[in-house]
C-alpha cells in the first residue's frame, strides 16, 4: 500500500516529522517497505521556456532550440515531434540524474551542435508512459522553479506491508485511524455529501446469487471526462496507478482513499438493466487488461441484458468502458464475496487493485458513505446531473460484540494496563464500548478479522506497543528436560536419514492435486474437494503423495535428468476423518539402475528396487522387518504381477511397492518404467521398553558353519514364507538365512520351482559335532515343509 505524506495529512493532524510518522507505522504492525522522497531523484530538473526552436542543420528530425533558465539562455537539442517555440518545458542540465533512463547527462555535441541539456517526457521522469514527447507545461509555469515543487511533487511516497487480516489499510484513511490511535495526532473526520438526484435512474439493478450480495448505483448525464486536474494525476502518479480520465482516476482515487473499489460504465454501452449473477460455462468477455476471459462457470459476474460487463469485484469489460467522448456513465459501488473474488481471480490469473481489496473484504458499513463521496466527486470534477440512486440486496454488516475482561491485558500480554486505558484505545480504533462487567465491546464494520477477546487484547497491546511490554526472566528449571518429538516425527525423521543415505533425494510437493490424478490412484472423494483451491488443478486432497513424485520426475526427465530417485515423507487423505490422515513415506525410481557405463549393464528399474527401498525404509522407522509377510495384493495403480504388500500379521499393511501400472502413467502424461512404494508410519508398532543398560552383545568364539539347502515348493510360494520357516527352526543356533538361487527348468517338475538357501549355523559354547548339525538340519527340512509343503531336493 503505497500513500503520500501529503495525503496522510489530508486525514491526520500531526505536527509529527515523517521519522517519527515511520517509526509508529513499524511499531503498530504497518510494516514499512520504502521511502521514497522525489526531491532527491527530481529535485534538480526546473521549469524551462522554449524562446526559439530551429531545424537542426545536419538532422531532419532534430531542432535545436534556445530555453530560458531563468538565470541564462541555453541550447538545447530535441527530437521531440512536439518541440516548438513558446512552450514550458521540464529541464535537465549536465550532471542531473534521468530516472527514467537512467543516465547523468553530461554537456556534449549532438550531429555537430553543443547541447547544454534536456527537455524531458513524462516517462523518462518515471512520472507516466508518455514517451513520444516532451512534457508541456501550463503557460503559467514560472520559469526557474523547481519543476516538483510547481508540480506538488516533492512529497515522500511510503509504502507499507500489509498483513492479510488488515484489509482497512487498504485505504489512507484507515492508516490514519491507526497513528492517531498510537497518539499520533488526531483523525479528521470524513464528511459525507448530501446528494440529491434530479431524476429517477434509467438502469435499475438485480441482485442474484450469493457473489455480490448488495450493489448501489447512480446515474449520470452531461459529464465532462477529460483530463484530471493536477493535484489528482500527481497523487496518483505518485502511489504508482496510471492517469487515465477523470471518472477512472476518481474510482481509483476513491479505492486508495477509503480501500473501496469502484466503477464506472458508459451508459450508451450498457444494454438494459444490470444485473449480479453467476456466470455459465463458455460465457466470455473482454477485459479492461485487453484480453478475452472464457468462464468455466461458477464466476459471480455484473452483466446486462446483452452479455457480461466484468468480473465482480476484480475487472470490468473494455465493451463499456469510459472513454473522452462518454457523457452519460453509470456509477457501480457493491460489496463482493471476498472467496468468489479471490477464485476467480486466481483461476484466470487477473490481478488488480479491486481484487487485491475485495478479496481480503470490504468495509459493508461503508457501501453508502463510499457512494456518495464518489458522487460529489464526479460532480464537482466532471459537472453534469445524477441520479437518485438504484440498488438491491443488503450487505452483510459485521454486527458483532464480544465481552472483553480488562484483566486479560495482563494475563495474556503481560502488562498492567489500567482499564481506562484499554477502553481508551479500542475506543480510538472504533471500538464500542459499553460500560458493564465485563466490557461489552461493538466491532466497527471495518475489522472483520476481529473476533474474540484475544484479538481485542492484540489490538491494545498492538497501540500501547509491543516494546513497552515488560520483559519477564523465565523460570530455571533443574530437571532435564524430555524429549519433545512424538513416536511419529521420530520415524519421520529416521525414515528421510536411511531413504537419503540410500541415494534417494528427498522432495517436497503439495499436499493437493487435480481430482483426476486423485481418481487415478485411488481417491477422489467429494468430501476432500477444496472449497477454495489456489489452482484449479490442485482442488483435490492426495490420497497418495505417488503422483506428485511421478511428476516431478517427468519434469526432471524434460530437462536431461532420465533416472530420478525422489522420497518424500508426508500426509495423505483417504478420507475426511482423523484416522484417514495417515503419515506416508513414498518413494519412485524411475528409468534405469544406474547410468550408462561400459563395465556394468544397465536394466530398468523394477519391482525388486522398489521392495528394497521400502524394506529399507520400514528398517530405519523401527519396524520389525525380520517378521513382515510378503502378500501379492496391492493398489491397483501397480502393475499386476510385479507389485505385493509388506504385513504384519495378515491385515496390519505396513507398506505397498511395485511395479506403477501403464494407464496410471499415461493418466499423469509421465513417461516409464517407473517403481515406487509407500510406507504407512502410523501403522507401525511402538517398539517395546526396553532396559536403559543394554549388556554388551555377546558373540561367539566359535567358527560358523554353512550349510546350502535346495527346497522345491510351488510356483505359488514365496520365498519369504520359506526364509521364516527356516530361520525360525532354531533360533538359538541358526544366525542367517539368504536365498542364493531360483531354478526352473530341466529336473524340476512342472509347477515347482528350486529355491537353494544358505543357512548360517553358529556355536555358543562348544564346536559343532556332526551329529549336531545333522539335528539341526532335520529341524531345517521339516520346517520348511511344514510351512509352504518344501521338499528337499534330491
Amino acid at each position: 500500500m503505497k500513500f503520500t505524506l501529503s495525503w496522510l495529512k489530508d486525514h491526520l493532524e500531526t505536527e509529527a516529522s515523517l521519522t517519527e510518522i515511520l517509526d509508529i507505522l513499524n511499531a503498530i504492525g504497518l510494516e514499512v517497505e520504502e521511502v521514497v522522497d522525489p526531491s532527491e531523484t527530481l529535485g534538480a530538473f526546473k521549469i524551462g521556456y522554449v524562446k526559439a526552436a530551429e531545424k537542426h542543420p545536419d538532422a531532419d528530425k532534430l531542432q535545436v532550440c534556445i530555453v530560458d533558465t531563468g538565470s541564462e539562455e541555453i541550447t538545447v537539442v530535441c527530437g521531440a515531434p512536439n518541440a516548438r517555440a513558446d512552450m514550458k518545458v521540464v529541464l535537465g542540465r549536465p550532471g542531473d540524474y534521468v530516472p527514467g533512463l537512467d543516465v547523468t547527462l553530461a554537456l556534449r555535441p549532438v550531429r555537430g551542435v553543443e547541447s547544454n541539456g534536456m527537455m524531458c517526457s513524462s516517462a523518462e521522469l518515471n512520472l507516466g508512459e508518455d514517451s513520444d514527447g516532451i512534457m508541456d507545461l501550463p503557460a503559467d509555469a514560472p520559469v526557474g522553479e523547481s519543476y516538483i515543487d510547481y508540480a506538488g511533487l516533492n512529497d515522500p511516497v511510503i509504502e507499507i506491508a500489509i498483513t492479510p487480516n488488515r484489509q482497512d489499510c487498504l485505504g489512507v484513511y484507515g492508516i490514519a485511524r491507526d497513528l492517531a490511535a498510537a497518539g499520533l495526532g488526531r483523525l479528521k473526520p470524513y464528511q459525507i455529501p448530501e446528494i440529491k438526484g434530479s431524476f429517477e435512474s434509467p438502469v435499475s439493478v438485480s441482485v442474484q446469487g450469493e457473489g455480490c450480495p448488495a450493489y448501489i448505483g447512480y446515474s449520470f448525464r452531461g459529464v465532462k471526462n477529460d483530463q484530471s486536474p493536477l493535484w489528482l494525476q500527481n497523487r496518483l502518479t505518485s502511489v504508482g496507478v496510471k492517469v487515465i480520465s477523470k471518472l477512472v482516476d476518481v474510482t481509483n482515487y476513491i479505492s486508495y482513499e477509503f480501500g473501496r473499489p469502484l466503477h464506472v460504465y458508459d451508459a450508451a454501452k450498457v444494454t438494459g438493466n444490470i444485473v449480479t449473477r453467476v456466470a455459465t460455462e463458455g460465457e466470455s468477455f473482454t477485459a479492461l487488461d485487453d484480453n478475452e476471459y472464457t468462464c468455466i462457470g461458477g464466476e459471480s459476474v455484473i452483466a446486462d441484458e446483452a452479455g457480461i460487463l466484468g468480473f465482480a469485484g476484480i475487472i470490468g469489460g473494455s465493451a463499456s468502458g469510459v472513454s473522452e467522448e462518454t457523457t452519460d456513465v453509470i456509477l457501480e459501488i457493491g460489496y463482493f464475496d471476498p472467496i468468489r473474488a479471490a477464485t476467480t481471480g486466481r483461476h484466470h490469473g487477473i490481478l488488480t487493485d479491486a481484487r487485491y481489496r475485495s478479496e481480503r473484504g470490504l468495509d459493508a458499513g461503508f457501501m453508502e458513505a463510499g457512494a456518495k463521496i464518489a458522487v460529489q466527486m464526479i460532480l464537482d470534477l466532471c459537472g453534469g446531473d445524477v441520479s437518485q440512486p438504484f440498488s438491491d440486496g443488503t450487505a452483510p454488516i459485521l454486527d458483532k460484540t464480544v465481552s472483553f475482561r480488562s484483566d486479560r491485558v495482563m494475563t495474556l500480554g503481560g502488562v498492567d494496563l489500567p482499564a481506562e486505558k484499554s477502553i481508551e484505545i479500542l475506543s480510538s480504533l472504533g471500538f464500542t464500548v459499553q460500560e458493564s462487567n465485563p466490557y461489552m465491546v461493538t466491532i466497527p464494520s471495518w475489522r472483520t478479522d476481529v473476533d474474540g477477546e484475544a484479538d481485542l487484547v492484540e489490538e491494545v497491546l498492538r497501540i500501547y506497543g509491543y516494546d513497552n511490554i515488560p520483559s519477564v526472566q523465565l523460570d530455571v528449571t533443574n530437571h532435564k528436560a524430555g524429549t519433545t518429538l512424538s513416536d511419529n516425527q521420530k520415524r519421520a525423521r529416521a525414515t528421510k536419514r536411511g531413504l537419503a543415505s540410500s541415494g534417494m533425494h528427498e522432495a517436497v510437493t503439495w499436499s493437493f492435486m487435480s481430482q483426476a490424478d486423485a481418481v487415478a490412484f485411488g481417491g477422489g472423494d467429494s468430501k476432500l474437494t477444496v472449497d477454495n483451491p489456489i489452482s484449479s488443478d490442485l482442488d483435490q486432497m492426495r490420497p497418495s503423495i505417488l503422483p506428485n513424485l511421478l511428476k516431478a520426475a517427468q519434469r526432471n526427465k524434460d530437462r536431461g535428468n532420465g533416472n530420478m530417485a525422489l522420497f518424500e515423507v508426508g500426509p495423505v487423505y483417504l478420507d475426511d476423518t482423523n484416522k484417514g490422515q495417515l503419515l506416508v513415506a513414498s518413494g519412485i525410481r524411475t528409468g534405469q539402475t544406474n547410468e550408462r557405463h561400459w563395465a556394468v549393464a544397465s536394466d530398468d528399474v523394477s519391482v525388486f528396487e522398489a521392495k528394497a527401498d521400502a524394506l529399507r525404509a520400514l528398517e530405519a522407522a523401527g519396524a520389525p522387518v525380520q517378521n513382515l509377510q510378503v502378500f501379492t495384493e496391492a493398489p491397483e495403480y501397480y502393475h499386476p504381477g510385479r507389485k505385493g504388500t509388506l504385513r504384519l500379521g495378515p491385515k496390519n499393511i505396513l507398506a505397498s511397492f511395485g511395479e506403477l501400472h501403464p494407464s496410471a502413467l499415461k493418466a499423469l502424461d509421465v513417461d516409464g518404467p517407473a517403481v515406487g512404494f509407500e510406507v504407512y508410519l502410523d501403522r507401525i508398532p511402538a517398539a517395546r521398553n526396553k532396559t536403559a543398560n543394554k549388556g554388551a552383545l555377546d558373540v561367539s568364539n566359535l567358527q560358523s558353519v554353512e550349510r546350502d539347502f535346495a527346497f522345491l515348493v510351488d510356483q505359488n510360494k514365496a520365498a519369504g514364507d520359506l526364509l521364516r520357516a527356516v530361520k525360525g527352526a532354531d533360533k538359538k543356533y541358526i544366525s542367517s538365512v539368504s536365498l542364493f538361487d531360483v531354478y526352473e527348468g530341466k529336473g524340476v517338475p512342472e509347477g515347482q520351482k528350486s529355491l537353494a538357501l544358505c543357512v548360517t549355523l553358529t556355536p555358543d559354547t562348544t564346536t559343532f559335532a556332526d551329529s549336531d548339525i545333522e539335528q539341526i538340519s532335520a529341524k531345517i527340512i521339516q520346517a520348511a515343509h511344514k510351512s509352504v509343503g518344501a521338499e528337499l531336493r534330491g
